[in-house]
């Protein structure tokens, strides 16, 4: 399946997303803020299918993160969380580089829905 980077500092989400994608077949790695995952994705050399990114993190935001993943590993898909109606609409500023924005709270089903989202339409291009 996919190889998927996640960068979220709240540890409960994050271990719960990296369960379901994970229980889905996908290959999951962890951040726990922006500038931890840009180090991963420098050590691995941009591997990854999607980037699914808090936008609200100490260190780097998602916003951040999400500009240089589009500068430097413009293919992957990046989908972003978030819990805040402001944020979502800074977000929104982004349309060209991300594929989805998902409210917080959300069900594992939505989350794999964005996912495969973003998968099919990295497919596509």
């Amino acid at each position: 399946m996919a190889r998927i980077l996640i960068a979220e500092d709240e540890d409960a989400l994050c271990a719960m997303c990296a369960r379901a994608l994970s229980m889905d077949g996908h290959d999951v790695k962890t951040a726990c803020d922006g500038s931890d995952a840009l180090e991963v994705l420098t050590r691995e050399d941009g591997r990854f299918d999607v980037l699914l990114t808090d936008v609200r993190m100490p260190i780097m935001d998602g916003i951040a993160l999400a500009l240089a993943v589009a500068r430097d590993f413009s293919h992957l898909a990046i989908v972003l969380m978030t819990a805040y109606a402001d944020q979502r609409e800074r977000a929104h500023g982004l349309d060209a580089l991300i594929q989805d924005v998902i409210t917080k709270p959300f069900t594992v089903a939505a989350l794999r829905d964005a996912v495969n989202t973003a998968l099919a339409v990295k497919a596509r291009a």
